[in-house]
């Protein structure tokens, strides 16, 4: 078996998991690998696996099948804990325990623990700090479980749709907070997150899950650069799928719009455009879908939903 690269953020070979109870395969056969020092977008429609890879990678549930190593360790392991940080949707938190009992939790359990990080980010939120962590709004419990996950000064925060219940000030704030952490640290981040715009402006890595199996794993960059939207006459589409790959495309009269991974130059009559990283997602995203004549910013739209 291949030795595991300490160096990469998330690395998985052949991972399978499978709940019992719900039936059916949450992930199957996945191998992929994040390089440490990126801010990583875990993108998928509901269902495709997003949580369950989170929750493996956290050490919360053991594979099925195959394996994945969180900075070249077991994840659950004391090595892995030390070193990696998880934060869920449901934000565990003791609704009894006062704003500052739950930092000062932080620091005993934590060797490393960054105080100054920690009572910042709960303060910025204006949290009154002997305020029972039951009687916060959801906004506010999300600030002091992030607290948490960042005064732990990790190496790898993995982050599941944590800012959903924040209102958009709220959410450019802690985006702001994670990326100059991660610009400071070279922290590894992996976000898990709908907001396909938000993930445009913050991500440089992206991993894109769909029905249990990956899809892409690729820096965001290159991907943005790859692809392109071409618009043109719908009796192309034969030669345009034999030179480049289809991602996905549509058809209107005798028009044709599609969105390709370029296998090569571009031969014919075509418009082109340059997408951004939220047109290729889409893209992905819906590429099992039949074709119909929707605009691009009605996909947009549907999509994020």
């Amino acid at each position: 078996m291949t030795r595991p690269d300490a160096s990469a953020a998330l690395c998985a070979t052949g991972l399978g998991f499978r709940y019992r109870r719900r039936g059916g395969e949450a992930l199957r056969d996945c191998g992929f690998t994040v390089p440490g020092g990126r801010v990583t977008a875990l993108v998928g429609r509901n269902g495709a696996g997003k949580s369950t890879l989170l929750h493996l990678a956290g050490g919360l549930l053991r594979p099925g099948s195959g394996e994945i190593r969180v900075l070249g360790a077991v994840p659950g392991t004391p090595e892995a804990r030390a070193r990696v940080a998880l934060l869920t949707q449901d934000k565990p938190l003791y609704p009894r325990f006062t704003v500052a009992d739950t930092l000062l939790m932080g620091e005993k359990l934590n060797s490393s623990w960054d105080r100054t990080t920690a009572e910042r980010i709960v303060r910025e939120g204006g949290i009154p700090p002997h305020t029972r962590v039951g009687e916060l709004s959801p906004g506010r419990r999300t600030r002091v479980a992030l607290a948490l996950a960042l005064g732990k000064r990790p190496d790898l925060l993995l982050l599941d749709e944590p800012l959903a219940d924040l209102d958009p000030v709220a959410r450019g704030e802690i985006m702001a907070e994670l990326m100059a952490e991660a610009a400071e640290r070279a922290l590894s981040i992996v976000l898990s997150s709908h907001v396909l715009p938000e993930l445009e402006e913050t991500c440089d890595w992206v991993l894109v899950l769909r029905d249990g199996r990956v899809e892409l794993s690729e820096d965001a960059d290159e991907l943005r650069a790859s692809h392109a939207v071409l618009t043109g006459p719908a009796d192309q589409a034969d030669a345009l799928s034999a030179h480049h790959t289809v991602v996905r495309r549509r058809t209107g009269g005798r028009q044709l719009t599609a969105l390709i991974r370029q296998r090569g130059p571009l031969r014919g009559d075509w418009h082109v455009e340059r997408p951004g990283l939220e047109d290729v997602l889409i893209g992905y995203l819906r590429s099992d879908e039949p074709e119909h004549p929707a605009t691009g910013a009605a996909e947009r739209t549907e999509a994020a939903a």
